[in-house]
């Protein structure tokens, strides 16, 4: 089963089943979003695989939070930020995933 998702106008949201996300931030090389990527979907399935150890949970979700900082999904918003803000956003989050 497929979801139907749109994009505002905007292209700063995506609605998917009634539900509006951030999307990502568009100025991202795609050689970072591609890292940040890969660093999310293996952090999402930490989560999924930690199950019943708290510790590991914790440290798998602060991984997802990363990621999709460092994608511009969460925290400040890219648009509201200067092009230097939004490459230390993305330079930030894959020093911290990458180390």
């Amino acid at each position: 089963m497929s979801r139907e998702v749109e994009r505002t106008d905007d292209g700063r949201w995506i609605v998917v089943d009634g539900r509006r996300w951030r999307t990502a931030d568009p100025a991202l090389p795609e050689d970072v979003r591609a890292r940040l990527l890969h660093h999310l979907g293996v952090a999402r399935s930490a989560v999924r695989t930690s199950r019943g150890d708290d510790g590991a949970v914790a440290a798998a979700r602060a991984r997802v939070q990363l990621a999709k900082t460092g994608l511009g999904e969460r925290g400040p918003a890219w648009w509201e930020q200067d092009d230097a803000e939004r490459r230390a956003r993305w330079e930030s989050a894959l020093g911290q995933l990458e180390s």
